[in-house]
């Protein structure tokens, strides 16, 4: 089933989620759910906030990314589950991101190139991975999403200030995106 995804200005964007456990209600139906909501928003990436749930969960599929100019890139679809960031390295490099509950506006934002994470998987099994390069930077950009931080809050105020009007717009609800919403609260 597709979900509304939230918008901008919705408080749960703001949040910092709380953990779950493997006793979770319907926890198989809620990621099949995100899934297909993330695909049908032409997303990468999404977080449990992003569908009004304030859970430390988020999903990703990069395998998109492979069929661009990136040869190097090899794709990843992953369940987080209660998420830790344990090491943060690399070089800090810049790229054009998006989000899904920000529409229609995309800016350069800065990360670094490698993250070491530990989380369980959607069977509850734990595991420490490292990523690197675009799929440390999708983790990295919904890692922030589970701190109540979006990817606006990492460019620059000249930026921000200059995307300010769109922005307002989204939290007004006066926008008309390609995928499923609800209106901010």
């Amino acid at each position: 089933m597709i979900l509304p995804i939230v918008p901008f200005g919705s408080d749960v964007l703001r949040k910092e989620c709380i953990n779950i456990d493997k006793s979770y209600e319907n926890l198989d139906s809620l990621i099949d759910n995100m899934f297909e909501t993330m695909y049908a928003a032409s997303g990468v990436g999404l977080a449990a906030p992003q569908i009004n749930k304030s859970l430390r969960l988020f999903i990703i599929d990069t395998e998109p990314f492979e069929d661009e100019e990136n040869t190097d890139h090899v794709g990843i679809k992953k369940v987080f589950i209660n998420p830790k960031i344990l090491l943060k390295s690399g070089d800090i490099w810049s790229f054009n991101e998006g989000c899904l509950s920000i529409p229609d506006i995309r800016e350069d934002v800065k990360r670094v190139s490698e993250v070491t994470l530990e989380y369980f998987d959607e069977n509850f099994e734990k595991n420490t991975d490292s990523f690197s390069g675009l799929n440390a930077r999708v983790i990295l950009h919904e890692y922030d999403h589970i701190e109540g931080v979006l990817f606006i809050d990492k460019i620059t105020p000249l930026r921000k200030r200059m995307i300010k009007g769109k922005l307002k717009n989204i939290k007004n609800g006066d926008f008309s995106p390609q995928y499923s919403m609800r209106a901010s609260r």
